[in-house]
């Protein structure tokens, strides 16, 4: 996916690290971040494509976040990375499942389906 940068965020250093390799291999530019008020301030400083969130936010601050890009860019979709317990995230465009297959399966299809919507 050439061109597309991605905000990782995530509280669990290992899972953002190991998710934001994922993601690069796949050809993603990531910015990666393990708090919230970094990544306010990152996606305030930047041109993103992508937020992906972990599993090891809560909830509630998923949603906090979710509003907050939602309220300052309607563009890039919010994907968010279950941990397999939870199916469905409301906040979310996209609920995909941990495994790293999945994640780039699901971005796949994600903006693929974009691209055939913005025509």
């Amino acid at each position: 996916m050439s061109g597309v940068v991605a905000l990782a965020v995530g509280y669990d250093p290992v899972l953002l690290q190991t998710r934001t390799q994922v993601l690069k291999s796949a050809g993603y530019t990531v910015v990666a971040e393990q708090s919230l008020k970094r990544a306010i301030a990152r996606f305030l400083e930047g041109d993103f494509d992508l937020v992906v969130l972990c599993h090891s936010i809560s909830q509630d601050d998923r949603h906090r976040f979710a509003d907050f890009i939602r309220g300052h860019s309607p563009r890039p979709p919010i994907v968010f990375v279950s941990s397999g317990l939870v199916q469905y995230d409301a906040s979310a465009d996209l609920t995909i499942d941990n495994d790293p297959k999945d994640l780039i399966w699901g971005l796949r299809e994600l903006f693929n389906e974009q691209e055939l919507t913005s025509k």
